[in-house]
């Protein structure tokens, strides 16, 4: 089994578990995504939800990308990482009131907005202000991002965005308002999505909305089309960049741009995850009637994704080159879903061995939980190890 490379020696001696991040492969990435999103003169945002460590924020704010928030407390973590304001773009389904004023006082870039309600609370609060908050409407485009179902966003029965059928009633609301400026349209279908077909029928489904906009007189400066490009987490040593140079030139392909418009992304996942791996060390080598169990000290409050997608994560035994065996491999949160993985073939594994359970850089870290009176765990860098 291929395994990734690691400083072994080095990595033994810290307490785990832990997050070991391969800075040296999030640099190449960043260069990457800005080498081919610069093909099309593509803006692209870094979506903080995916990972909000602040060393892992200040990398990617040095790349020169912008921010893709969901919170206040983003926005804040971002403008402290070095993100520039007028590079942040704010998102979300339920904006609180203070994140709002948070948004106009650093004169953010723009708000996605996702419903007539919110439209209403935004005008109001820039009034109040003295402000004009610049807005793109978030429109769920009815295109299926064959993915799963609990990170699926662009479909009328999912919570976010405008339905297109309510579109119309949003404009004529958002025309008598005189303290927001529709700015552009913005897009986000789902997660994960390894089908660019999904992302095929996003372009042309924008083509057709920017008709129907341009037939009330509206035209628009900016068309976001949010994140969700996938990454292989089979894969993650022979794979571990994102396919970028098909992602962005699917979109370039089908759009239809208007002079001067600009093109935003918001990626997240496909940026961080194969950088980030978490390192747990083995408890028990546990012996039952049927099968194996390897009881790690890592649980899924440090990575929550198996047990709430049933998510796959390549794990490695960085501590054995044995012979192979079958194992299930589960943490010590007592919940029957506390479960890594089930039937995976590691190298002979013992207690004490080190383990590193792959591609954890998104979702792993951000989503951490102190359930169990557990504490949260340090994250380490490649290059100050």
């Amino acid at each position: 089994m291929l395994k990734g490379t690691f400083p072994l020696e080095k990595l033994k001696a810290l307490p785990t578990p832990f997050y070991y991040y391969n800075i040296e492969l999030l640099k190449e990435t960043l260069n990457i995504v800005k080498t081919e999103a610069g093909k099309y003169n593509y803006q692209v945002h870094y979506a903080v939800k995916a990972n909000a460590n602040p060393r892992i924020l200040s990398v990617i704010a040095g790349s020169g990308l912008g921010a893709d928030c969901v919170s206040g407390g983003e926005i804040e973590a971002s403008l402290k990482a070095g993100f520039p304001a007028d590079k942040i773009v704010f998102a979300g389904v339920g904006k609180a009131d203070w994140e709002i004023e948070t948004g106009l006082d650093n004169d953010i870039s723009c708000f996605n907005v996702e419903s007539a309600a919110e439209l209403r609370i935004i005008n109001e609060i820039a009034v109040a202000k003295g402000k004009v908050a610049p807005i793109a409407l978030r429109i769920n485009p009815e295109v299926d991002a064959h993915t799963h179902a609990k990170i699926t966003t662009g479909m009328k029965e999912n919570k976010f965005g405008i339905n297109l059928g309510q579109l119309s009633q949003v404009l004529d609301i958002l025309l008598q308002m005189s303290h927001v400026r529709l700015t552009g349209i913005h897009f986000h279908i789902g997660s994960q999505i390894t089908d660019l077909s999904s992302f095929q029928a996003l372009a042309i489904r924008s083509n057709e909305i920017q008709e129907e906009l341009e037939a009330r007189g509206i035209r628009v400066e900016n068309l976001n089309f949010g994140g969700g490009l996938g990454i292989d987490y089979y894969h993650p040593n022979h794979l571990p960049v994102a396919t970028f140079d098909n992602y962005f030139a699917v979109i370039h392909r089908l759009l239809k741009l208007r002079e001067g418009q600009q093109v935003h992304f918001e990626p997240g996942r496909s940026i961080v995850a194969q950088c980030g791996s978490l390192l747990s060390k083995v408890l028990y080598v546990k012996e039952g009637e049927t099968k194996q169990f390897v009881i790690l000290d890592a649980g899924f409050t440090e990575l929550i994704r198996p047990a709430m997608y049933d998510a796959y994560h390549r794990i490695e035994n960085l501590s054995s080159d044995e012979a192979v065996e079958v194992y299930d491999v589960v943490g010590p949160i007592c919940e029957s879903s506390d479960v890594f993985g089930k039937e995976v073939e590691l190298n002979r594994t013992r207690r004490g061995d080190l383990l590193a359970l792959r591609s954890a850089g998104a979702y792993g870290e951000v989503m951490a939980s102190q359930y169990n009176c557990r504490k949260l765990p340090a994250s380490c860098f490649s290059d100050t190890i």
